[in-house]
């Protein structure tokens, strides 16, 4: 596999992905890229959809969730979507993941994954999950880890934007604290020329469901459109 490939270097940057910060009290790392058998399942997902030099543009979500990325290493990607519509066979645990369900509809409704992962890149601000009590830790909820982890989230951005990054237009995934905290990122180190904030899934899926049909027009504009 050609190492310019765009797959080779995502894989090359989940492999040496860590956070060397002492963080807050309680709270633990989410890192899938350790697992051997996750990472398999990246090197066969990455090398399905991005086995080319294409430019691509960048969403961003807030960190990985223990159902999604944390176990499958792809974000918002659970073992099922994985499995019934990437064709990655796993033994992963079949449980669904609120995101990963929003991700999917929209991903479909845009083409199918062969066609979206063509045109974007998926990520989060904070590549790497974290965990207190057993439970979902967003980088935002501790002011403490925060402040901790800015380098790493920083440097994150920056490498992935060597990936082949169309920097013209850069997606967020949260319209409130993850934006909030891309923005003024974005505005200190002008990564992206436009940062378009869209609904975060799980709050559609947990919150605004009813509303389904309103939110998956308002992402196919502006993915189509921007």
């Amino acid at each position: 596999m050609d190492s310019n490939f765009f797959s080779q270097k995502v894989l090359l940057f989940f492999k040496t992905l860590k956070i060397s910060a002492s963080l807050p009290k309680g709270v633990e790392v989410l890192n899938p890229y350790h697992d051997r058998k996750a990472f398999e399942l990246c090197k066969q997902f990455y090398n399905q959809y991005y086995a080319d030099s294409n430019n691509r543009k960048i969403i961003l979500g807030i960190n990985p969730g223990r159902l999604g990325a944390g176990l499958t290493g792809i974000p918002f990607t659970d073992p099922i979507k994985l499995k019934d519509i990437c064709g990655i066979n796993n033994a992963l645990p079949r449980k669904a993941e609120l995101s990963a369900d929003f991700i999917y509809q929209m991903i479909n409704a845009y083409g199918g994954p062969l066609k979206f992962y063509q045109n974007f890149y998926i990520t989060s601000v904070s590549p790497l999950g974290f965990t207190k009590d057993g439970k979902n830790l967003n980088y935002y909820d501790d002011k403490k880890l925060i402040k901790q982890l800015n380098p790493f989230i920083l440097s994150s951005i920056t490498k992935q934007l060597q990936f082949g990054i169309d920097t013209k237009t850069a997606y967020c995934l949260g319209e409130g604290e993850n934006y909030k905290f891309l923005s003024k990122l974005n505005a200190e180190h002008q990564f992206f020329e436009n940062l378009i904030p869209l609904a975060h899934p799980r709050f559609i899926m947990q919150y605004k469901r009813k509303s389904l049909n309103h939110y998956m027009d308002h992402y196919m504009e502006a993915l189509h459109h921007s």
